[in-house]
């Protein structure tokens, strides 16, 4: 039987989603996706295997992750929520599981995935939540980063905001959406994709730094576009100020509300 799960998780002090153990091992390894799998295979009695919706970096953290996974074992939906997570680590905890039909994949059948990027923008350090957020204590202008963003929207060759160790075949992306919001001393750069390279998102947010400090002009973002040259974009932000909000699916697969959305209904 396949079973969809939503986690959430802290990723302060791991490797990143993806398991660093040998194949057909279950080794800790400090990734996210080998302590979920330890978790599950305690309550199946059996090895467990997952696959996520989409891959997070080291540091960077999950309101909703979705994986699936098949098993023979009898549990219900509670027993796989409450009984994976006492075995998970205190930064991990199942939100929810729900039986899927045995095509979906929390991988493909995704519509979308959805990001917030949160900064710091005062001129001192955070004692609070630095775990959470990024700091740039000169003053940023959210209005210009927001403007120069809307560069970015449609289906692109996003070459110019790729992780050299990218491992994707090609760099084009359809960028659903993309605001940028002050919140007092915070700026929220919230994006939705249908998918994201290595690093896009923090290579977007690293290039709009420089927007928002008047170093570079609101149209240097469509430049830096159409040039699809990493080594002019700006910086790779740092990773504790990503949070992946989750991916979005059509309801037919019948997932909880925070996952499925209008946008996705087809």
């Amino acid at each position: 039987m396949r079973f969809a799960l939503g986690l959430e998780y802290d990723g302060s002090g791991y490797s990143g989603w993806q398991r660093l153990s040998p194949a057909g091992t279950h080794a800790a390894d400090g990734s996210l996706q080998t302590a979920l799998e330890i978790a599950l295979s305690k309550v199946a009695d059996a090895r467990i295997d997952t696959v996520c919706a989409g891959r997070t970096d080291a540091g960077v953290h999950a309101r909703c992750q979705v994986v699936h996974f098949d098993t023979d074992a009898v549990r219900d939906e509670r027993g796989w929520v409450l009984g994976t997570t006492t075995n998970l680590p205190a930064a991990l905890a199942v939100r929810w599981c729900v039986p899927v039909a045995d095509d979906f994949s929390a991988r493909f059948a995704a519509r979308a995935r959805r990001y917030r990027y949160r900064i710091l923008n005062r001129g001192t350090r955070p004692g609070l939540e630095r775990q959470y957020l990024s700091w740039e204590r000169m003053p940023l202008d959210a209005d210009a980063m927001h403007v120069a963003a809307q560069a970015l929207r449609g289906e692109c060759d996003f070459s110019a905001f790729r992780s050299i160790q990218c491992q994707a075949g090609h760099a084009r992306r359809d960028l659903h959406d993309i605001v940028v919001t002050r919140h007092a001393d915070e700026l929220h750069v919230e994006v939705q994709a249908n998918a994201f390279l290595h690093h896009m998102v923090r290579n977007i947010v690293g290039s709009l730094l420089l927007v928002g400090r008047g170093e570079r002009p609101v149209e240097w973002i469509a430049e830096l576009l159409e040039g699809r040259d990493r080594s002019v974009a700006g910086p790779t932000a740092p990773a504790a100020g990503l949070l992946f909000l989750g991916p979005r699916y059509p309801r037919q697969w019948g997932l909880p509300q925070d996952v499925c959305g209008d946008d996705t209904s087809s």
